[in-house]
């Protein structure tokens, strides 16, 4: 030891039996963020290895100690004979310096074959919803940060320009695919400005104690407005609770593992969104309701015009107002969810004389979404989902002309081509003002797309709503000549 101090000019203090421990990280006391439920750590024994976390890290300046006694067993001293052994062949070392490229299309195969990352669908103020799952996510030494980093964002970009919402399902994490900290935080420093400020809510499921310990660590370096977001909840009954949903698809081991620490299997988390809906179709429905209903019975139980029904028709005259038309993020934003479900509710009751002059422009916009969002079969209907997923496929515009008419003129239903004309004639009113709303078609589409049309058995994944979005944004874009011949043949569908 002395002969090493004398070599490397430096004096090792020495670690004194029954030195006092580091003291914890994080002060069990301390709660800072809201939990829907009381707080629970559900982390298994033995299933992570927290020393990186329950360590404190030496202030800047100052010194490592060492304990004298294992000193020699921390490092092994290499000689010279075993460097002269190691040394680079001369007549080959560019080939043994020569780096092994990763395989990117094969890491980003795999990571999608994992399904770590899914969009299921929207909230009740119409937001997509981006789920990601700890029990899919590959193992950490398999794990390219990069290529991971870009896989994230290429998944999540079409949804980020608006509001969204991430729900973290924290079961099943392993020590093996736990990602470290400089990860984690590289991570998030590549996320742009509109991953953070779109981001509504982020619910972490079934948390532990080393989420908590994650989050002490990163809280001194994130905003106070995004630390708002952060939600902890302890059961899916909770969480479709606070996104309004009635069924939510999730791997089988987050629901028997939710199922377990909640003592009840009576959450039904497979399924589409109109499964319950099929179990009231019996029952009797008043004849007033606009939500919640076909379209079909709306045209025969309201005065509708050209099968447009009653409250679309009024939330379209209020939007395409001069002074609410170039509102900026128009249907982007969410509105006021109590005033929604409040005139939802009046709507439903039969108040004919609901004024929306009054409203503020979201609320209204966002009226109009959740509309064709409760629609009990989607607009364009489940017979034409498996074609529109099929958008991707069509590779000549030739095909896409060809097959769009196809479908919008000679498979939807009269009722379902009237309403869906007249929505896109007004959305495209809405693209002309996009110098002051914002609103592209591929805006508009990513936002209408998951309201127009869902499969019946299942919900969407990240695969189909790209060529979903794809399918309206094309249909925005080439709507005069698709609509160029009005098969139907009437007059005044818009006004």
């Amino acid at each position: 030891m002395e002969a090493f101090e004398q070599k490397n000019n430096v004096n090792l203090p020495v670690k004194f039996p029954g030195a006092p421990m580091n003291p914890p990280l994080v002060d069990n006391g301390e709660d800072p963020h809201p939990s829907l439920s009381d707080w629970h750590d559900y982390e298994p024994n033995l299933e992570f290895d927290d020393t990186e976390l329950s360590q404190t890290a030496p202030e800047p300046g100052g010194t490592v100690i060492f304990d004298e006694d294992n000193f020699s067993g921390e490092f092994d001293v290499v000689s010279e004979d075993e460097i002269i052994k190691t040394t680079l062949d001369p007549d080959n070392y560019e080939e043994q310096l020569k780096m092994v490229e990763p395989d990117e299309n094969a890491i980003r195969k795999e990571f999608k074959r994992r399904k770590f990352i899914e969009f299921i669908g929207t909230d009740k103020h119409g937001q997509p919803i981006i789920a990601i799952y700890a029990c899919s996510l590959p193992e950490r030494k398999d794990l390219n940060t990069n290529i991971f980093i870009d896989f994230i964002i290429k998944s999540m970009e079409e949804f980020v320009q608006n509001d969204y919402i991430i729900a973290y399902f924290h079961q099943g994490m392993k020590d093996n695919n736990k990602p470290s900290l400089q990860f984690l935080w590289n991570s998030y420093k590549e996320l742009d400005r509109s991953f953070k400020k779109n981001l509504k809510k982020l619910y972490v499921v079934h948390p532990t104690t080393f989420i908590k310990m994650v989050w002490f660590f990163f809280k001194p370096v994130i905003s106070e407005k995004f630390k708002s977001k952060l939600i902890y909840t302890s059961s899916l009954d909770e969480l479709k609770q606070s996104l309004g949903l009635n069924t939510l698809k999730v791997p089988d081991t987050v629901r028997e593992f939710d199922e377990k620490i909640n003592n009840s299997s009576r959450y039904t988390l497979r399924g589409s969104k109109t499964s319950l809906k099929a179990s009231r179709s019996s029952e009797h429905i008043p004849r007033t309701h606009q939500f919640g209903v076909t379209l079909r019975f709306i045209i025969e139980n309201s005065a509708c015009l050209n099968c447009i029904p009653p409250i679309v028709r009024k939330c379209v005259d209020h939007l395409s107002l001069s002074n609410v038309i170039d509102t900026e993020g128009i249907f982007r934003r969410s509105g006021n969810y109590n005033r929604i479900k409040e005139l939802r509710e009046k709507i439903n009751q039969g108040d004919g004389e609901v004024n929306l002059m009054n409203e503020d422009t979201h609320v209204v916009a966002a009226l109009l979404k959740t509309f064709l969002r409760e629609l009990e079969e989607p607009l364009l209907t489940y017979e034409l989902y498996d074609d529109i997923v099929q958008f991707a496929e069509w590779t000549t515009e030739e095909q896409r002309s060809r097959n769009v008419k196809q479908i919008l003129r000679e498979k939807l239903p009269e009722e379902n081509y009237e309403l869906f004309k007249y929505i896109v004639e007004f959305l495209g009113k809405i693209m002309e003002r996009k110098d002051f709303n914002k609103m592209t078609s591929s805006n508009l589409a990513i936002v209408f797309g998951p309201n127009l049309v869902w499969p019946k058995q299942a919900q969407m994944s990240l695969d189909e709503i790209g060529p979903i979005n794809a399918f309206i944004d094309y249909v925005l874009q080439n709507q005069d000549d698709i609509y160029f011949v009005d098969i139907n043949k009437k007059d005044g569908a818009y006004d």
